[in-house]
């Protein structure tokens, strides 16, 4: 019989790996501006790391060496991979499956609309079918969506709700909150808007990106960051937890990488009438020094 052994392997080097996301970080402390530090990331790894969630972050402060983040001013920061990418509509729902080409830019803005993103970065749609962009702390009812496979259907949430908590509740629910990919879709919303209300749809903006192009909404910002329109490029600071700050991208610091783990499929030939017992810790072990010298 054949035994098919999945090995992950990393590159050399190891810094620190996140399991999450099967990605390993690399510390690097030359001194680089953001543009230097991505092409350099590129070249000997994948990317600038992308960060996931919280696991991600405590496995950077256990690797960060701060008595090599020191500078002349605003020592223990490193580039990470998030950056600011002006006009950045997006649906809550960012499984690129679900769109075809061209739906995930279908808009039915009031005229006029989008206004101050800043001050309102999320979305309503009226009883005409319009939509204008509204403070997310606003309460109001909202449309999720339920997805199966190609079939999709609409559901009103009554409960009123800023813009955040509607979303949990549609990802608890149903899906997520409603995305709005055609005219047919939007007709179908328009019919689910009570009589001279509003209602929360799955559009926001936010224009930070991941360098990688990933779709990781997560955010670890310290308070008050961001601050500034002309700072587009993030640090993390390391004495204050691995929390996040925007930079103009042209300082020079540390930063930090990250490789995909490689995945390697060993095939092992046993014969079938051979007494090996396979759950046996002995024999597994001989297995492993056997696959240790492929």
């Amino acid at each position: 019989m054949d035994i098919f052994l999945l090995l992950i392997t990393a590159a050399s080097g190891l810094c620190a790996v996140s399991s999450t996301a099967g990605r390993q970080y690399h510390f690097i402390y030359d001194l680089k501006n953001m543009t230097e530090a991505q092409s350099y990331c590129r070249e000997h790894y994948t990317d600038l790391a992308t960060t996931d969630n919280m696991d991600d972050v405590n496995t950077l402060n256990n690797k960060a060496d701060l008595s090599q983040m020191v500078y002349s001013e605003y020592s223990h920061r490193a580039w990470i991979g998030l950056y600011d990418d002006v006009d950045s509509w997006r649906w809550s729902l960012s499984d690129r499956s679900f769109y075809g080409l061209g739906e995930t830019e279908f808009r039915k803005w009031y005229p006029g609309r989008p206004g101050n993103v800043y001050d309102r970065p999320c979305t309503i749609i009226n009883t005409d079918g319009l939509w204008y962009d509204y403070n997310c702390k606003k309460q109001y009812k909202s449309v999720c969506m339920d997805v199966r496979g190609p079939n999709v259907t609409f559901v009103l949430n009554n409960n009123l709700m800023t813009w955040t908590q509607a979303q949990s509740y549609c990802r608890e629910h149903h899906t997520d909150l409603a995305s709005v990919r055609n005219m047919t879709e939007n007709l179908k919303l328009k019919e689910l808007v009570p009589s001279g209300q509003d209602i929360w749809i799955g559009l926001f903006w936010d224009s930070w990106k991941w360098s990688d192009g990933s779709n990781s909404s997560f955010r670890y910002w310290r308070p008050t960051e961001p601050n500034s329109q002309d700072e587009p490029c993030v640090a993390a600071d390391f004495s204050h937890s691995g929390q996040w700050e925007n930079w103009n991208c042209n300082v020079k610091r540390a930063f930090i990488c990250y490789s995909q783990l490689k995945k390697q499929v060993i095939k092992l030939s046993v014969l079938k009438d051979s007494s090996l017992d396979l759950n046996d810790p002995a024999v597994v072990e001989q297995v492993l020094k056997q696959v240790n010298h492929v």
